[in-house]
């Protein structure tokens, strides 16, 4: 799937925007539990904000109780040659929209928006155009959200088939998301997760693909960071090739509620797509 922060949102998404505060003990952390959607968190406790994007490794941060947040790739293009065909993949607006249920839990929801893939090869050309899925998915974090050098956190999602792409099924599918981050210290952060999905086989049966991935943060200025990525994703199905790509990015905290990114992910492999690059933004709520 192609929807697919200084030190957090300022460097990467996998660790959050301040590295001073964010590792910081917290004592009065547990107080954030009176919190809920229907008692947002004032913007005095509010954590420095973490967001899932511009990487492929997830954060284990949520969303603070009642407060909202907006993900998005404002444009992602994406080139793939395999078979004397090549493919050019442009996406307008996949976002990913937040709400923090609880101090430690948010809810997500991930929408393709629109797509337009130009497929040429032998003399011959098509083009496809349409809407994707919508993914709905559970984050809750079991440490580290509010202080301490390391947060794991853990992600169940659901897809629901809303596409109209002939490329895409329009089957329910779903998986599951682990991602850990860990302060390294000056200036650096490290975030790992480990996924499994389970996803529909071009028999009509569910196989597991697992994806693991690694992203290395570091602090350029107290605003601006910059990532790189290791991603590996593999189908138990029989036959499956290996997807890996190396993925890097810059972000640019605007304030403590906006981010600005952009990014470029290179496949290594020939399952995976040659080129994916994108510009997009994140702004809390």
């Amino acid at each position: 799937m192609s929807f697919a922060s200084a030190f957090a949102v300022i460097v990467a998404p996998a660790v959050p925007m301040s590295a001073g505060n964010a590792f910081a003990d917290d004592a009065s952390a547990t107080d954030k539990r009176a919190y809920s959607i229907f008692n947002p968190t004032p913007d005095s406790r509010l954590r420095d904000m973490s967001t899932d994007r511009p990487d492929k490794t997830e954060s284990p941060y949520t969303v603070d109780a009642g407060r909202f947040q907006i993900e998005t790739d404002l444009v992602a293009y994406t080139r793939d040659k395999e078979a004397g065909f090549t493919s050019s993949t442009i996406d307008v607006l996949p976002f990913n929209a937040k709400v923090g249920l609880t101090s430690d839990t948010d809810l997500q929801i991930v929408y393709g928006a629109f797509s337009s893939t130009r497929t040429s090869g032998n003399g011959a050309s098509d083009t496809e155009r349409g809407f994707g899925d919508i993914t709905v998915r559970l984050k809750h974090n079991f440490w580290g959200n509010d202080g301490g050098r390391t947060a794991f956190g853990i992600m169940p999602f659901v897809k629901i088939p809303t596409n109209s792409l002939a490329s895409l099924n329009d089957d329910v599918e779903g998986g599951l998301i682990l991602p850990l981050a860990i302060d390294l210290g000056h200036g650096m952060g490290l975030g790992v997760m480990t996924e499994i999905d389970i996803l529909k086989n071009d028999t009509g049966d569910y196989d597991p693909t697992y994806v693991n991935s690694a992203t290395m943060s570091f602090e350029l200025t107290q605003r601006i960071g910059l990532y790189v990525e290791a991603y590996v994703e593999r189908s138990a199905a029989s036959g499956a090739e290996t997807v890996v790509t190396i993925d890097s990015g810059v972000t640019f905290a605007v304030t403590d509620n906006l981010q600005l990114d952009a990014g470029a992910n290179v496949g290594v492999t020939d399952a995976a797509d040659d080129l994916n690059v994108f510009v997009g933004l994140s702004q809390r709520y």
